[in-house]
């Protein structure tokens, strides 16, 4: 059977893109449909532009921090409207280097809202294409619960676009997005509050650390809701009343919605070529990311395994090379280091202390270790930084790397590597430190 592409992409987000772009280097025809931004959901309206707010909101801080060192810098204030326009240009121009990444790897992109009608068959607009292989990578979308008032609150997709700062803010949610806003709107000078349902955020990472972050946060003035839970927002003349369902009713400006991403398959077609999906919607692949349709494969966030873009990239890559090369590496699912980007920021690879327990018992030790950063030393700053290593005893393996305060994340960049390649305790112990660092805790740390 004679096919238009051999290859037709659905999203042009991290990983579609990258297959895309792997695939027709690797000699297939391909063709990309995209309805939205090029990018996706990281460099429009995710981790992109929210690293660059997290900068913004810190340079607060920084000037306060700045007087222990010298510095006048009385008088500063933030110009909210240039910060989200200089954003804006930044993404464009990075929506401008992903195009510009497919017309040079000769790849069609169609500016259209793709809709599977058949194995093989795609709906763009008012015209239909074939494809041999058809790779489903439309990423999440936020979703807000139903309940009385729902309508008056927004996701994080709304954020990057606010027209001014509120004076008043609550973001209700305790994983990354959530604990990431409250740190960036507190740091622009928002009266910021976060509540979570459970007793403690960021559920699945290092006891140790959340229990760090939280007292961070704290620190820095945010007010923390834990056990707690929302029923009802009502829009008045004085803002948004919130009433809790412990009783307790606060008004705000701005609610953000933060409570968890589904996969968007919603109107895309795939009931109509028998692909097989979780009740959450998640499309279920095996492990070369095939679906129940044979011609049809999926990536990254709508396959609900990793929410992370470097997952999403190498899914993406796995998918190309198996199609149109010789093959490639499979996705290694373990040691996958992340960075939270609170306020101190967070990173972590391998293990939690908890996770090493309970996969075997008593043959485990902990390394510890909390001090102020030297940066802070001559401020009147009392933020901390905490590093945390989990060891075999048996093998003296490095089980899992765990890091709260400033530059966590480039420094567990590091440690992740050192981890996948095997190791132990005591190549930690021989390696000579950086001095005066705060990475150079991790050579140090003894019995």
């Amino acid at each position: 059977m004679e096919f238009d592409y051999d290859y037709f992409v659905i999203g042009a987000g991290s990983g579609g893109v990258r297959s895309s772009r792997i695939a027709s280097q690797l000699g297939a025809k391909v063709a990309v449909a995209e309805e939205a931004f090029m990018g996706g959901t990281c460099v429009n309206v995710g981790c992109v532009p929210k690293k660059l707010l997290v900068y913004a909101s810190h340079f607060m801080e920084d000037f306060h921090l700045a007087a222990g060192y010298g510095w006048n810098v009385d008088g500063v204030k933030l110009d909210w409207q240039k910060l989200i326009n200089n954003k804006n240009k930044e993404i464009e121009r990075l929506n401008g280097i992903y195009k510009g990444i497919l017309e040079r790897a000769n790849v069609e992109v169609i500016a259209e809202r793709a809709v599977v009608t058949g194995p093989n068959e795609v709906q763009c607009g008012d015209k239909k294409y074939t494809a041999k292989y058809i790779l489903v990578a439309t990423g999440a979308r936020p979703t807000i619960p139903e309940f009385p008032g729902s309508e008056h609150v927004i996701t994080s997709n709304e954020m990057f676009f606010l027209e001014e700062v509120p004076k008043r803010f609550l973001v209700v949610g305790g994983g990354y997005i959530g604990v990431e806003f409250a740190g960036i709107m507190n740091g622009l000078g928002a009266e910021t509050t976060l509540s979570y349902r459970r007793d403690l955020f960021l559920r699945g990472f290092d006891i140790s650390m959340r229990e760090f972050i939280r007292d961070e946060m704290t620190r820095k003035g945010i007010n923390l809701k834990f056990e707690s839970n929302v029923e009802s927002i009502t829009k008045t003349d004085a803002g948004l009343e919130v009433k809790y369902k412990e009783g307790e009713t606060e008004v705000y400006d701005q609610v953000l919605y933060a409570t968890g991403r589904h996969p968007n398959v919603q109107g895309l077609g795939l009931e109509t070529a028998g692909v097989d999906m979780a009740p959450n919607g998640a499309v279920l692949v095996d492990d070369k990311f095939k679906t129940s349709c044979p011609s049809i494969y999926a990536v990254g966030d709508v396959i609900n395994r990793v929410q992370l873009t470097p997952v999403a990239l190498a899914e993406g890559m796995f998918v190309a090379h198996d199609l149109f090369g010789e093959g490639f590496r499979e996705v290694d699912y373990n040691l996958i280091p992340t960075a939270i980007f609170s306020q101190p920021e967070m990173a972590t690879v391998g293990l939690t202390e908890g996770e090493a327990k309970e996969k075997f018992g008593e043959d485990i030790k902990v390394y510890f270790g909390s001090f102020r950063p030297m940066k802070l030393v001559l401020t009147d700053s009392e933020e901390r930084t905490m590093v945390k290593m989990v060891v075999r005893v048996s093998t003296n393996e490095v089980l899992g790397v765990h890091m709260g305060g400033i530059y966590s994340g480039e420094i567990i960049q590091g440690m992740a590597v050192a981890l996948k390649a095997g190791a132990k305790k005591e190549d930690f112990d021989r390696t000579i430190g950086i001095h005066p660092t705060s990475a150079e805790e991790f050579v140090t740390m003894r019995d």
